[in-house]
């Protein structure tokens, strides 16, 4: 990702402002047309603000009366009139929008850069404004011109010294294919560029970028101003991951299978979802990407959702209808790489614009792509630009930001010699670390109910703590840490578990130094590693009952959730991006089955008692009971409410049935056993306590009273007390 450092041009101080014919007289032009849009906007948006909970900073407030920029997208969709720009040519780019540009610090770029369908003295057409500071020229070219490359009606204007070019060109309606057609500084290349902030693309293998008017009329305004709540840190989060192409597949033509549409998709997935009784949904990447085995992960258009399952109004109706279904969605963003291909963003403008140009810093080695030159401020500007164009313009309820530990460390993934030291002769990449502070203070600034989630690998500290503390501000990092170790241990045979028991124990000593979510996710599916059940050590019945065990611990111990597709009823095969998940293995009375029922059983459980969520980032929540059984693999803990409330849970990780074990509880009382993953339901074999045990004054671990249990095989108990004691039997 190669981006010359050198070649940040700056604002020129002596670029006048457009002619009006009087301030006062653009000065009403302006708010004539910001109070039109404004009524044509505010039925639409009724049913999404009502209720909302965003905050309106002193910052917002400055900027919005700073900036030129128009509040409402959907101005520029719905044919907005256009002021006259630098040169005389027509313009959606005030001059502070300029400034704000250069200078990294514009939020709303999608209104200004890019192609919009506007009215210019009563033609209608469209507006188009690309960055490429180093081209001694730029046409736009489609096929509303015959992809005509020396036309006098395709050439852009440049704006100033800014970078910019622009342009108006009259009769170009919503869905035109287009390029910019780019020439280098020095003459000698000719490049055809998609457009960086286009809202939609021609189909894949097409690379074109399509004119699109983004409007919708939406109707999710209960999620919307009730969503805050849901993704508290003491709120329950079940997220289930899913790579829409592969989710389900249906029949086409010739015999072959297809993915299913983002229309299609809404009911079946919303059905599934509401069965497992998981509270989110994360989407692996759906902006624009060329080659579809990346999954989504080599974006090329970080404003346009991808073509492949329709149009993006196909996409706000998924959102939607899942947000009417009270289910919350997440989409993978990849702010730390993009690829290679010559119609995309690198080498843009035949100099490395987006990326860094020394590859020791603008080549990622693993994925063989661009990684992004964040040193330059349009390119936190882009970045920062998208982010908050998915929350905003998609209704998305946070961000799972990819390739964190990439982005934050030089020489990641790099032999010494091949990585360039920062300024002080360390190896953290200072406009990384810069850049990722600047993303959570602006989407939490601009979204307060939303959450950020970081997939970060490494031991660097306070990923999830916030800025003004010098952590990065995320919400919630993954525990990669848990998943290994925890995978580790159940993948090991019963019989040797006791000898990694340090390793299901550990994961305390920093439980509470994050907001941690738990995942299980595509990337221990894929590339040889098998699926989530033949990971498991035995025969069917002990492959099932270890992944139940493995499922009930991840559900038990502190952090949020997350499960990739086809987990939840032990999918046979690996996955695969270009087949359906084994759907076929749910018919009948199958293990499988049961086994999906046992997960929608767990996360219910979950959501349903405050002891097991309450305190999934604070140290009030876990207490453990005993961790030193090591000999016979159990382990046994309290989860607590914030009113002081419990829960315990016991694991008996052998498949020995232990009867008569004796485990401290803080109380007497009746103790009733609400959840058992070795129930006959869940294809176990129904050991377990009849129900519920009774405590008596016996201290134990500890703990001023005790139960005297039957351990199941393979098996996790949750219990919790009565409000009053029963008889004992």
């Amino acid at each position: 990702m190669a981006q010359n450092p050198e070649q940040n041009p700056e604002q020129n101080p002596e670029q006048k402002p457009p002619k009006k014919a009087s301030a006062k007289k653009a000065s009403a032009k302006k708010a004539s047309a910001k109070k039109t849009s404004a009524k044509k906007a505010s039925a639409k948006k009724a049913s999404a603000k009502k209720g909302s909970t965003k905050k309106t900073s002193t910052r917002k407030v400055v900027e919005d009366a700073f900036v030129t920029a128009v509040r409402e997208p959907e101005q520029a969709a719905a044919g907005m009139p256009v002021e006259q720009g630098t040169g005389g040519s027509s313009s959606l780019l005030s001059d502070d929008d300029v400034h704000l540009f250069n200078e990294g610090t514009h939020r709303r770029l999608w209104e200004r850069l890019g192609s919009h369908l506007v009215t210019h003295d009563g033609v209608e057409g469209v507006h188009f404004a690309v960055w490429a500071p180093n081209a001694s020229d730029v046409r736009v070219v489609g096929d509303f011109n015959g992809w005509d490359r020396h036309g006098p009606d395709s050439r852009l204007e440049p704006r100033g010294v800014s970078g910019i070019w622009e342009g108006f060109v009259p009769g170009v309606a919503s869905g035109a294919s287009y390029k910019y057609h780019v020439v280098s500084g020095d003459g000698t290349r000719a490049l055809d560029k998609a457009d960086p902030y286009a809202f939609h693309s021609e189909i894949a293998p097409h690379t074109a970028s399509k004119v699109w008017d983004m409007s919708y009329e939406w109707d999710d305004g209960a999620w919307m101003s009730s969503r805050g709540e849901r993704q508290r840190l003491d709120s329950p989060i079940s997220i289930y991951e899913l790579h829409l192409g592969s989710w389900r597949r249906v029949d086409a033509e010739g015999g072959e299978t297809r993915s299913m549409t983002y229309r299609e998709i809404a009911e079946p997935l919303i059905a599934h979802i509401k069965d497992l009784g998981f509270s989110h949904v994360e989407f692996m990447p759906l902006l624009e990407h060329p080659f579809y085995g990346s999954w989504g992960y080599q974006v090329t258009g970080f404003f346009a959702a991808t073509s492949r399952y329709g149009t993006p109004q196909d996409l706000k109706y998924l959102i939607e209808q899942l947000h009417k279904a009270d289910i919350g969605v997440i989409l993978d963003w990849v702010p730390s790489h993009f690829p290679t291909d010559e119609w995309a963003l690198g080498d843009f403008d035949g100099t490395h614009l987006y990326e860094h140009a020394d590859p020791r810093q603008g080549f990622h080695p693993d994925w063989k792509s661009y990684i992004f030159n964040l040193g330059r401020p349009e390119v936190q500007a882009f970045l920062l630009s998208s982010a908050l164009f998915w929350l905003e313009e998609y209704h998305l309820d946070g961000l799972r930001v990819d390739g964190v530990a990439s982005m934050l460390y030089l020489d990641y993934s790099r032999e010494e010699g091949e990585w360039v030291p920062n300024r002080h002769g360390g190896n953290e990449n200072l406009e990384s670390i810069d850049f990722l502070r600047r993303f959570n203070t602006e989407v939490f600034d601009q979204f307060p109910d939303v959450q950020t989630y970081a997939e970060e690998s490494t031991s660097w500290p306070m990923v999830s703590r916030p800025t003004y503390v010098g952590g990065l501000g995320f919400g919630f990092k993954w525990d990669m840490g848990w998943m290994h170790d925890t995978l580790q241990v159940f993948q090991n045979e019963p019989v040797y578990r006791k000898y990694h028991h340090d390793q299901l124990t550990f994961r305390a000593v920093y439980a509470y130094s994050e907001n941690y979510a738990l995942p299980l996710s595509h990337d221990e599916v894929v590339h040889g590693k098998g699926s989530m059940i033949n990971k498991m050590p035995g025969d069917e019945w002990q492959k099932f009952a270890n992944l139940r065990a493995l499922y009930s611990y991840q559900f038990m111990v502190p952090g949020k959730k997350l499960l990739f597709m086809g987990g939840e009823f032990g999918q046979p095969q690996e996955w695969g991006h270009d087949r359906s998940l084994d759907w076929h293995v749910l018919e009948g009375d199958s293990m499988h089955g049961k086994l999906q029922r046992c997960v929608g059983d767990l996360a219910r459980l979950y959501h349903a008692l405050p002891e097991l969520h309450e305190g999934d980032t604070d140290p009030f929540g876990f207490q453990w009971i005993d961790c030193t059984d090591w000999e016979s693999s159990i382990v046994s803990f309290l989860r607590r409410a914030r009113d002081g409330s419990a829960a315990m849970v016991v694991a008996n990780l052998t498949p020995v049935v232990r009867q008569n074990y004796r485990i401290g509880v803080p109380h007497g009382g009746h103790w009733r056993e609400a959840f058992n993953s070795d129930a006959q339901d869940y294809g176990g074999s129904g050991a377990g306590n009849y129900g519920g045990v009774d405590a008596m004054p016996h201290p134990a671990h500890g703990l001023s009273h005790s139960v005297v249990l039957t351990l199941p095989p393979l098996a996790v108990e949750v219990f919790v007390p009565e409000p009053t004691k029963r008889p004992s039997r």
